[in-house]
């Protein structure tokens, strides 16, 4: 499946702007079953310095410095991207998860895939006991590790309500659990917060998700979504696979991710200082579709 994204973000401010400093990490990624085709980051008004890097996960981050006084701020992502997922094993086969979490702890690498980043507990993803607990009902005793992180995935969609009104960015992890309603961010850091109880590696994945129109109505421009899931370490011999805890389901090709971290301070998709004051407005929107070959 090959996607054309558009991504445009808006901010406006109340008073005029003197200097801005921001990174920007909407590039998809160019790896595990996608490939970067081509992308574009355009600024209005334009950067004076703009420079791309990629940092120590893998992700692509832009940085820009824009020295012109200004009270909008339009940053926008054109970008196409290949995504052919292979499917994951059937979950049967995959190690204990006690053989799993064991691995995890003895890994002697600190490259960027090992699972030794992503068993500690994080800013956004903190250990706590209510996650834990609730965890160890997928994981009895010798349960392969896919078969139960799969049963999570299944039961946070069961049991957590989406509601965007219920939480912000700065809503602690262990108050979303304990009124069991939130958005994709916290059912993401829930999930990997309880995996990280029981010893078991799981990062942060930030993406785009494919949606489709309802039956009978046009597909709208812009209402494709910013998205989260969690990518769970199954041992050296299949790796990191990707799950979705807001829809229950297995990681395929309607999701591109574009940023994967410990939790969603490594991998905001944009950041930064101004230089000035009062308030700010923010518009987002994000447009997936098929590409016209």
């Amino acid at each position: 499946m090959i996607y054309d994204i558009a991504h445009r973000t808006i901010y406006k401010y109340d008073a005029p702007v003197a200097s801005a400093r921001c990174a920007m990490r909407l590039i998809p990624r160019n790896d595990r079953g996608q490939t970067l085709l081509s992308h574009r980051i355009e600024l209005s008004p334009s950067a004076e310095i703009l420079n791309e890097r990629i940092d120590f996960h893998g992700n692509r981050v832009c940085e820009a410095r824009i020295l012109k006084p200004h009270t909008r701020l339009q940053i926008a992502l054109a970008a196409r991207v290949a995504v052919e997922r292979a499917p994951p094993p059937a979950p049967a086969l995959t190690p204990a998860w006690e053989n799993v979490r064991n691995a995890a702890y003895a890994a002697d690498s600190l490259a960027a895939s090992s699972p030794a980043h992503y068993i500690y507990a994080s800013r956004f993803a903190p250990l706590f006991d209510a996650a834990t607990h609730y965890a160890r009902e997928s994981f009895s005793p010798g349960r392969p590790i896919l078969e139960g992180a799969i049963e999570l995935t299944q039961r946070i969609h069961a049991d957590f309500a989406y509601d965007p009104d219920a939480t912000h960015i700065a809503t602690p992890i262990a108050q979303a659990f304990e009124r069991r309603r939130g958005v994709c961010q916290d059912f993401a850091h829930i999930m990997i917060a309880a995996l990280r109880g029981l010893g078991l590696a799981a990062s942060y994945v930030s993406g785009y998700l494919r949606t489709f129109a309802a039956p009978g109505q046009a597909r709208l421009e812009g209402a494709d979504s910013t998205h989260a899931w969690v990518s769970v370490w199954c041992g050296p011999e299949f790796g990191f696979f990707d799950l979705d805890p807001t829809n229950a389901i297995v990681v395929g090709n309607d999701h591109i991710a574009i940023a994967i971290g410990r939790d969603y301070a490594d991998v905001s998709p944009i950041d930064g200082v101004i230089i000035g004051a009062g308030d700010q407005d923010l518009d987002v929107s994000v447009d997936v579709k098929e590409a016209a070959i």
